[in-house]
């Protein structure tokens, strides 16, 4: 009889997949290092290959952008030689009738391609404009004025506006038997360049001989030298510190940043004055196609683990069928976990998007309150402004100072308004009742009508009004009542653009509410549904964004009352704003 001892075998004893175990480990951390490896060199590699494409193109956007600016410099400046030797313009000066020049400079500009030309006497004053509001204004002071008027050749200025923005001019001086008499100055339009740049996603800015920036699609930067520009921008969150970190961690240091992300900084002159031109272009294309081929590479190597583990569980379960069986319930169990991970990451996915969209909603929301309130509630202002100072001005070049110190008087007034408006800002984004007081429906509309009266002048538009003799007496805040009323006059008025004969019509009614009606005979209303809401515009690009109704219809509600709209029987718009009248037991309540 024979006798096994099934303790002392290895083969008994040691199961196959114990013994396996250490080759498994082995294999895997070795393919875990190798991955590691050529993923990170291929992404050092590749970031450098497709930085190179990137830069070339950036360096051929900033040659084509030096080559535009200096084209329209040097076509510019042989203008004032040009003038300054054209007859008519000697002849006005030498008559003093200027009659006929400034139809003729508006000739001239057009062809030329200019911003605006301007002819001088030998005081200063012009004489001549394509623009007739600056006629009769001084520019004795002016550097251009001065610089001309000191020499024979044609003077290159820049010069500062209020709004932050430069204007650059050439200006000569023109002579008549060897005497000045005047100065030609034309100013170049740059800034269709800046605009054109806005819509690109580099960062352009021009710079003069002095490293401050004159040409910016960041406005901010103007005025700035270009270290102190990229210095102007908002702390980076924690957050943004977190993103920045991976998102760099395979290329070289960048060369700035810009809004928190990592930019190539590319430089070319151009040939006028020791002015460069410099762009930031992102590396958002670089990163997009490198993470392209590193996802493929990760793919790969873990299909090559997967592919691993296969062989080496099917070499185990060729040695026991009690493997297999584990196995194959493993296998089951593993998809059903696949499943089940599947499931979450989608869920998670999901979750995650629309966090995103609801924080991405939040913040356009923010933007398009602040934006949309200081747009519609300060740009009134600003146009009756300029308005009344062109008035004031011509008032005081025909000696009648009295006149003039009530336009400064209203000018004085317009600005205690926007100073009002600017403290109304914080309470537009709240509900409540601390600004409102008893105002009169009807001193709005005419308030309204006042602060329109720029682009009024600018239409010709019939406007009805109907107002009862009785005050209609409300409980609100007046400025941003005022608001809502110019808000539907603007729409009425770009409703009618196309229209032969435009005609508003104001209708004030008063009975358990009062209503305001502003109807137009435009060609009406065709989405009502989506009217209210914000972003919902049906102007072309760059005309609006959609929020003055949004606002209005908000400000409305604040105030316990409704704003409609419907089309009406006779074609164009109707909108109905309804609040409660003031009534002695509210305003008691009140």
């Amino acid at each position: 009889m024979t006798f096994r001892d099934d303790l002392h075998d290895p083969d008994r004893a040691v199961p196959p997949g114990e013994r396996l175990t250490w080759r498994m480990r082995a294999v895997i951390g070795l393919l875990v290092v190798v991955a590691v490896v050529v993923i990170w060199a291929t992404n050092i590699w590749l970031t450098d290959r497709f930085t190179e494409p990137t830069r070339s193109r950036a360096e051929l956007r900033l040659a084509l952008y030096s080559g535009n600016v200096q084209s329209e410099l040097q076509r510019n400046s042989v203008v004032p030689l040009l003038l300054s030797r054209d007859p008519e313009l000697i002849n006005a000066l030498r008559a003093e009738d200027f009659s006929r020049t400034s139809q003729r400079l508006i000739s001239f500009q057009s062809e030329i391609g200019a911003a605006a030309i301007v002819l001088l006497d030998g005081s200063g004053r012009t004489v001549a404009a394509t623009d007739r509001n600056l006629l009769g204004t001084n520019h004795r002071q002016d550097i251009y004025f001065v610089d001309a008027m000191r020499s024979r050749d044609t003077v290159f200025g820049v010069a500062r506006r209020d709004s932050g923005a430069y204007e650059f001019t050439f200006a000569r001086s023109i002579y008549h038997e060897g005497r000045v008499i005047g100065v030609v100055a034309v100013e170049v339009d740059l800034f269709k360049y800046e605009r054109a740049w806005a819509g690109l996603t580099d960062a352009v800015a021009v710079t003069d001989s002095e490293g401050r920036v004159i040409l910016s699609t960041e406005p901010r930067w103007r005025g700035l030298r270009l270290d102190e520009a990229l210095a102007v921008r908002d702390a980076p969150s924690a957050i943004q510190r977190a993103l920045r970190a991976p998102a760099d961690w395979g290329q070289e240091r960048p060369d700035a940043y810009l809004s928190g992300e990592a930019v190539m900084r590319n430089e070319a002159r151009i040939p006028f004055r020791g002015w460069r031109i410099v762009s930031f272009t992102r590396y958002d294309s670089v990163r997009e196609r490198v993470n392209g081929v590193l996802a493929l590479e990760i793919m790969g190597f873990a299909m090559l683990l997967a592919f691993t583990f296969y062989m080496m569980s099917r070499r185990a379960w060729s040695q026991s069928a009690v493997f297999q069986q584990e196995s194959a319930e493993l296998r089951r169990l593993n998809a059903r976990l696949q499943r089940e991970i599947a499931e979450r990451e989608k869920v998670q996915k999901d979750l995650a998007v629309a966090e995103q969209t609801l924080a991405q909603s939040s913040k356009l929301a923010a933007l398009g309150e602040m934006s949309a309130a200081v747009s519609h509630e300060l740009n009134q202002p600003l146009a009756a402004m300029k308005t009344y100072l062109a008035g004031a001005r011509l008032l005081l070049q025909r000696k009648r100072p009295d006149e003039a110190m009530a336009s400064f008087q209203r000018i004085d007034d317009l600005i205690e308004r926007m100073g009002a408006i600017t403290r109304q800002l914080k309470s537009y984004a709240r509900k409540g009742g601390e600004a409102f007081e008893p105002v009169d429906l009807r001193a709005c509309i005419s308030s309204a009508l006042a602060m329109m009266e720029p682009q009024l002048r600018e239409r010709e538009v019939k406007i009805t009004r109907t107002l009862p003799r009785r005050p209609v007496m409300v409980m609100a805040d007046r400025l941003r009542l005022e608001q809502v009323i110019i808000n539907l006059l603007r729409n009425a008025l770009d409703a009618t653009k196309g229209v032969a004969e435009p005609h508003i019509d104001l209708l004030l009614s008063q009975g358990e509410t009062a209503i305001l009606a502003v109807r137009d005979n435009g060609p009406g209303i065709e989405d009502l549904d989506n009217l209210f809401e914000p972003f919902y515009t049906t102007k072309k690009p760059g005309e609006g964004v959609g929020l003055g109704l949004a606002i209005s219809s908000g400000i409305v509600n604040d105030l316990g009352g409704r704003l409609t709209a419907r089309n009406g029987e006779a074609g164009g718009a109707v909108f109905e704003v309804q609040l409660p009248i003031l009534t002695s037991e509210t305003q008691a309540a009140e």
